[in-house]
């Protein structure tokens, strides 16, 4: 049994310095890449061979540094697809707001403009029906009416028609109403010359 021993540890001194070889090896580039210090001249062979084991320390260092740079970066860029995802998703939401507002507000505004239409052929109606009235009549209306209100309808009517209603009117209210009727419009802008 004598004579494997020394087999057994020289095959594993063997093997270790192989492996250590092929460390170096793979660990070269990226050593190189790292230390971009000059070349010097190459040193005495006793020194090269006590150096080894020290530069295979920074080897596997260097190796083990860019592992973890790598595993970072890995994380850094799932990180980031994670937020453009959810940016992504945000936005779609944010644009199908947007356009169930949109939606809304035209749907708003069709019943408003119906609801406009309603009310002007109501008033259109009432106009045709205090001219077709007898003025008499009209003016016995007109005068239980707000005097705003009133003012509104006279300011639609035909000119005879209307001058027919205030003519029946007490001279108090016809001036209210006249007064009404002329400053209704004193307020609108007009425009400089």
């Amino acid at each position: 049994m004598k004579p494997r021993r020394p087999r057994i540890l020289l095959t594993l001194t063997l093997a270790f310095f192989a492996a250590g070889a092929l460390r170096a090896l793979a660990g070269l580039d990226a050593a190189l890449a790292q230390d971009p210090a000059p070349p010097r001249a190459s040193p005495a062979p006793a020194v090269v061979e006590a150096a080894q084991p020290a530069s295979l320390g920074a080897t596997a260092s260097a190796i083990l540094d860019l592992g973890a740079r790598r595993q970072d970066i890995s994380a850094r860029e799932a990180a980031l697809r994670e937020r453009e995802a959810l940016l992504g998703a945000t936005e779609a939401r944010i644009a199908e707001q947007i356009a169930a507002l949109q939606a809304a507000e035209a749907e708003l505004e069709a019943t408003m403009a119906l609801a406009d239409r309603a009310a002007e052929d109501d008033i259109t109606r009432l106009v045709a029906v205090f001219e077709a009235m007898k003025p008499e009549e009209a003016s016995a209306v007109f005068a239980e009416m707000d005097p705003a209100f009133a003012a509104g309808f006279l300011g639609r009517l035909a000119p005879t028609t209307a001058a027919e209603i205030l003519a029946g009117l007490e001279p108090q209210q016809a001036y209210g109403l006249s007064a009404l009727l002329a400053g209704r419009n004193a307020l609108v802008p007009t425009r400089n010359r």
